[in-house]
């Protein structure tokens, strides 16, 4: 049985009294709204703990959804989601019925499809009843259905101790509208719309009394609308026509995106999941696209998650990372706010909508408690102009990057020794914030948990990078002095970081110094989140290489987040020994920059083997950490999100880690350093890569000793450059 989360460091997190990964739950996301259905296209009706549901703006619009023929539960043909994501569709038969008693219908003469969307803050549905057999058939259809409004923070596990007020339901001819005032006195209402309209109708169901001609087929049509305030319901759309818009919608995201094909099925239809979950993801805000972290749990702007996800995703797209950059921007905080945990040029951690976030009742309707996203801001904005060469967007956000560096400067030093801290002001607030944001995850190797404030090691590479691409972009705009301010403040870093963190005994670097200067001699995946940010001396990186893929870090299908030797280690945690895909990627990407191309492949070839384990082939946000068995996939974590943003751009960063390349939109150039390739893949394909102004295609052939790499078309004045 999993505790309340009790204490305060806890309030917010989630409780594991429901399985995502383990019970077939299907996910749709589109805009602000997401779903999850069970395989059979229900919402069950666990209670305010479950959870399935429709969702919408940080609450769930409808709690449970049921369709039965004659009262049965119907057999299960299939349940699959599309490889774009834009349709859940379902097929099921009859049952025996009536069950126990004369049979009049045999099981396999009725097929019943149910096929499902999201669009424009509803759930569209249509279902198609037909009857297979020589013989008409008379028999009911039920719909029942139910909304408790609940909060996604009270689905997660946090108490509230009041709730606001339900309406009594509103019928009509055909519709059914649910409605609830909350405590923040926003109405939040949920529209069921059936065309034709059912034979009965009452506030938790409706029936329909079909005949059914012999090889006649039905058709109804249900539309779930989640409609927030005083305003009218929007205009009815068709099903056609509102899958039509949703497909399109996600084909425009695409349209200007590289392509990948390789000469492993599997590892194409890994490529495929990815970029469809990646583009579902994807919201489009007033400064442009956003991805949203991960659903069910993290469907809302997280700072880190979006940076991240537009690094890992800058080859293939870069125009996610404008709309990041342009949507952080806006929202950077611009003032001492210690209820937020804001100081000014702070990069927001997260943005929330829904009663809870409205009436305080949680800290993070806009909530800054994150050490690690300004400075990942800046390195997301050099990372931008190089891969694009775009100067009007960086001299647009120069004033934004400007404060991001002075926060690093002015208050991310809490104590002044030159390392960038985290303490929380906000009472209320996450007590660790890295991406290791457990109140756990910042421990000694006794186990003690590290008192604040927290210098993490990753952090510092994080500070690193961005001194030096904040130079870069300084330079670009004619400010040398800056550049060289800056500069001189990366190298400076360097040396005191290697200093302060190595330690000899663990062969790597600390996972933190404590408020007291204690390293935390803790092995940890965060050391290899340095090689990433370049702030490894070159003569540290392969022994932290050799011991991050050791027994203790490396379970076969990935790199812990904890050693096995810790005393916190525990396969089965969030951070403590569980395996992020994402965090390997990262980890994978600096092994690539210090020329480890044999630790590379070993973190590639495993994640890949992963997928072949995972429904859909879709890595989820996490799983266990268990070492890997013989015929036996990676254990799931019970709550992970799937999907999820940056485990979506997995592959993605594998694969640039693994070819060793990177681009140079201000020269036209792209390098490869290197290259190798698993023994998986022969051949990849790469078209439409944007390099500036400019586009390449590349054919790519895995050879005993080398890659061998060659053009195959040219858009502009792009050029390669490959170093053996």
């Amino acid at each position: 049985m999993t505790r309340h989360a009790e204490d305060e460091e806890d309030r917010f997190q989630i409780l594991a009294t429901a399985s995502l990964t383990l019970s077939g739950a299907r996910v749709l996301k589109q805009g602000d709204t997401f779903a999850v259905f069970d395989r059979f296209g229900d919402i069950r009706p666990w209670g305010v703990l479950g959870a399935q549901g429709l969702y919408h703006d940080g609450a769930r619009f409808l709690s449970a959804l049921r369709l039965r023929l004659d009262g049965q539960l119907l057999p299960l043909l299939s349940s699959t989601v599309g490889d774009d994501n834009v349709v859940f569709v379902v097929d099921m038969m009859n049952p025996d019925l009536p069950p126990g008693g004369e049979l009049v219908v045999h099981h396999g003469t009725l097929h019943v499809s149910r096929e499902k969307f999201l669009w424009q803050a509803a759930c569209h549905e249509r279902i198609q009843i037909t009857n297979y057999g020589p013989d008409p058939v008379d028999i009911d259809l039920e719909i029942a259905f139910a909304a408790d409004f609940a909060d996604v923070f009270e689905v997660r596990g946090t108490r509230r101790d009041r709730r606001g007020a339900m309406h009594s339901p509103e019928l009509t001819n055909s519709s059914v509208v649910l409605a609830y005032t909350g405590l923040d006195e926003v109405v939040r209402r949920t529209r069921l719309s059936f065309d034709p309209p059912p034979e009965v109708r009452a506030p938790d169901r409706v029936l329909y009394r079909l005949h059914l001609a012999a090889k006649g087929t039905r058709e109804i049509h249900v539309t779930v609308a989640c409609e927030l305030g005083d305003g009218a319901p929007a205009a009815g759309t068709t099903f056609t026509g509102a899958l039509a818009q949703a497909a399109d919608v996600l084909r425009e995201f695409a349209a200007h995106d590289c392509t990948i094909h390789s000469s492993s099925e599997q590892f194409d239809d890994w490529i495929c999941r990815s970029l469809a979950d990646l583009r579902m993801m994807i919201t489009r805000t007033p400064a442009g696209l956003y991805p949203y972290a991960g659903v069910p749990w993290f469907s809302a702007p997280f700072g880190r998650d979006a940076i991240v996800t537009a690094l890992a995703a800058m080859w293939v797209s870069p125009d996610l990372a404008r709309g990041v950059l342009r949507f952080l921007a806006a929202s950077q905080a611009d003032r001492m706010d210690p209820a937020a945990d804001a100081e000014p040029g702070k990069i927001v951690h997260e943005i929330r909508g829904g009663e809870m976030a409205a009436l305080g009742e949680i800290p993070f309707r806009k909530y800054y408690g994150s050490v690690d996203a300004t400075p990942l801001f800046v390195v997301l904005a050099a990372a931008y102009h190089e891969h694009t060469g775009d100067g009007a967007t960086i001299a647009e956000l120069w004033p934004q990057i400007e404060r991001a560096l002075m926060w690093i400067e002015r208050y991310g030093d809490l104590d002044g020794d030159g390392f960038v801290e985290y303490g929380r002001r906000s009472e209320h607030g996450l007590v660790h914030q890295g991406w290791k944001d457990s109140h756990d995850a910042v421990f000694h190797a006794d186990g003690s948990p590290a008192e604040g404030p927290i210098a993490l090691c990753e952090v510092q590479g994080y500070v690193y990078a961005a001194c030096q691409g904040g130079a870069r972009l300084a330079e670009l705009l004619g400010d040398e002095g800056r550049a060289r301010i800056l500069r001189a403040h990366a190298e400076r870093l360097r040396a005191r970081f290697d200093e302060a963190f190595w330690c000899e005994e663990l062969e790597g670097y600390a996972l933190a110094l404590d408020g007291g200067k204690r390293p935390c001699r803790v092995r940890t995946s965060n050391a290899g989140q340095c090689l990433f940010s370049g702030i490894v001396l070159p003569e540290r990186a392969r022994l932290l290489a050799d011991r991050l893929l050791a027994d203790d870090m490396f379970s076969g299908w990935g790199i812990r987040t904890v050693s096995t030797r810790e005393r916190r280690y525990n396969p089965m945690s969030y951070h403590n020994g569980s395996i992020w895909p994402h965090d390997n990627a990262l980890i994978a990407l600096g092994l690539s920059r210090y020329n480890l191309k044999d630790h590379v492949l070993r973190v590639m070839q495993a994640m890949f083997e992963a997928t072949q384990f995972a429904e859909l082939r879709r890595l989820p946000e996490l799983f266990c950490g268990f070492p890997r068995r013989h015929g036996a996939g990676p254990t799931m974590y019970p709550v992970a999100c799937s999907p999820q943003a940056w485990a979506a751009t997995t592959p993605l960063l594998l694969l640039q880690a693994a070819l060793g390349m990177s681009v140079d939109g201000t020269e036209g150039r792209v390098r490869f350093l290197r290259s190798a390739l698993p023994p998986a893949l022969e051949r990849i394909s790469i078209r439409n890569l944007r390099v500036g102004a400019g586009s390449i295609d590349i054919a790519l052939h895995r050879h005993p000793e080398d890659v061998g790499i060659h053009i195959t078309g040219r858009r502009g004045p792009v050029e390669i450059v490959a170093v053996k």
